[in-house]
């Protein structure tokens, strides 16, 4: 049976529930959300690790058009987080919309539209993060029920980036007889208390992790190929009286929203290279480390020799204490080899252990759903991106007419809520879709950018990003495609610069035109 719709919709995280938002303020109806895992959620479906809570203030991570006055915390557990998605597809009937535990397998574009191929899994497990280097460890296999064909006349890939974990090529890590998994593939029957447990990775996932699993009981050694700038966090409940004030006056946590929005585009400042910015919030952190870490040698270790913004700045009040009261030791080196429970660290160290957790980040620059997607001259998205993701406005790519891509080429923040730049590309995608849908005669052709169009594009990026931190700073980051050397994941600029972005490729566009 051929499912003919307006949009397929791909993800159901935070990117495509806000795609699905947008297309029913804008009248379009017909469209179908594929999900691969049997729940939706994204990141916060799939991040389940003790600790794991929001680097972004609570009242500003959230869709625009559903507001929580009830958050816990200033900074929101992650199970929360994934108890609002839920509440926010039940409260807008968008159930209705969802194909769970469907994989897309295939999109190419042919006669105007496009067709889809999904596949619907009778099982459907979350993997481990280990099963394409080490099959023997996936456990259970997916089984395919049946396979549907889907025209959509849009297509929206709202599959984020954060999604496929990075596992590192580490000699003889196979040879681990114990528990081993990513830190998004959390194994919850693993027991901790009284275990030895390695942590690979000093990124956002470690600081939260390393200290609830010592408050938990584990022996933790922290491997940390490179330190990190951390400040202060400053998290604590929300007072009650606030939150009954929300919930009473929805103008009150507006304004609060309004608040939090401004402080974050004020930090774009420091995080891109402002000297003066810069070296101020240098400082706070530098600060921090002194407070809470007394000996110098261990201080020296964990400060970072690379410009302050290159990496991602993190968030945490307990994860250098955790360390300078010894309940985690610090490995200042990589991991460089496993050998049974043995593992060997770049300073010729050695460490036995009873686990390993990989917190080693995601497959950023390169997307799995990129291969799957031909566009009208039969060239699949990964070969159009083989040197580095690229799309007019982060958002359309050209030779992929009726293409939208939402949260990927330089969509993320360093600075601010991702989600701000997931709203605005998805209310962009969704007033064209709706312009095409209501009037689809008064159109000579589909959507469609040119490649001089994302040769512009893609020359404004790097122009705004040459002299960044993130580019200069003297470290290596998940923001730059190693095949290129280019910044294609972090948009480098405010969250307002992102949206007049798009009001521009928009506005110039005579009624009845495509772009």
């Amino acid at each position: 049976m051929t499912l003919h719709v307006d949009a397929v919709i791909v993800g159901a995280g935070f990117a495509g529930i806000a795609q699905a938002i947008a297309l029913r303020d804008a009248g379009v109806e017909s469209f179908v959300i594929l999900e691969r895992a049997d729940r939706i959620g994204g990141t916060w479906r799939d991040n389940t690790y003790p600790g794991i809570a929001c680097d972004v203030p609570s009242h500003l991570y959230g869709l625009a058009s559903h507001p929580w006055p009830h958050w816990s915390r200033v900074f929101a557990p992650g199970g929360e987080i994934q108890a609002y998605l839920e509440r926010v597809v039940a409260e807008d009937g968008l159930a209705a919309h969802l194909l769970l535990g469907t994989t897309l397998t295939g999109a190419r574009w042919d006669s105007g539209a496009w067709h889809i191929s999904a596949q619907h899994n009778a099982v459907n497990p979350v993997l481990n993060g280990i099963g394409t280097r080490f099959p023997d460890r996936i456990g259970r296999e997916s089984t395919a029920l049946c396979c549907d064909d889907i025209v959509a006349d849009h297509l929206v890939l709202a599959a984020g980036r954060l999604t496929e974990p990075s596992i590192p090529d580490i000699p003889g890590l196979g040879t681990f007889s114990g528990p081993m998994f990513h830190s998004s593939r959390w194994d919850h029957r693993a027991s901790l208390d009284g275990r030895r447990v390695a942590v690979v990775g000093t990124g956002a996932t470690a600081i939260q992790l390393v200290p609830e699993l010592a408050r938990r009981g584990a022996e933790v050694t922290l491997f940390q190929r490179t330190p990190a700038w951390i400040v202060p966090r400053g998290d604590h409940p929300v007072d009650a009286a606030d939150r009954h004030r929300y919930a009473k006056d929805p103008s009150a946590l507006a304004a609060h929203r309004q608040d939090l929005y401004d402080e974050g585009e004020a930090r774009f400042a420091s995080r891109s290279g402002d000297p003066a910015a810069a070296a101020a919030v240098r400082r706070i952190a530098v600060e921090h480390l002194e407070r809470q870490v007394p000996d110098p040698a261990m201080r020296r270790a964990l400060t970072p020799d690379y410009a302050f913004g290159c990496k991602r700045v993190l968030l945490s009040d307990d994860f250098y204490p955790a360390i300078a009261n010894g309940s985690v030791t610090l490995e200042a080196s990589a991991l460089a080899q496993v050998r049974g429970s043995t593992l060997t660290a770049a300073s010729g160290r050695t460490h036995d252990v009873d686990m390993i957790v990989l917190a080693t980040g995601f497959e950023t620059t390169r997307q799995p759903y990129a291969a799957l997607v031909a566009g009208e001259h039969g060239s699949t998205l990964d070969e159009h991106w083989s040197g580095g993701m690229t799309a007019v406005a982060s958002t359309l790519v050209a030779g992929f007419p009726n293409l939208f891509v939402v949260n990927g080429p330089n969509a993320s923040l360093g600075h601010n809520s991702s989600i701000l730049i997931s709203e605005a590309q998805a209310d962009f995608a969704a007033g064209l879709i709706a312009e095409r849908v209501a009037a689809p005669f008064a159109f000579p052709g589909p959507v469609r950018v040119s490649e001089a169009a994302e040769r512009a594009s893609t020359a404004e990026v790097a122009e705004r990003a040459a002299r960044t931190p993130w580019l200069t700073g003297g470290c290596g980051n998940w923001y730059v495609d190693d095949r290129s050397g280019k910044l294609t994941l972090l948009w480098p600029g405010t969250v307002a610069d992102f949206r007049a972005r798009l009001d521009r490729v928009r506005s110039p566009r005579p009624e009845g035109v495509p772009l």
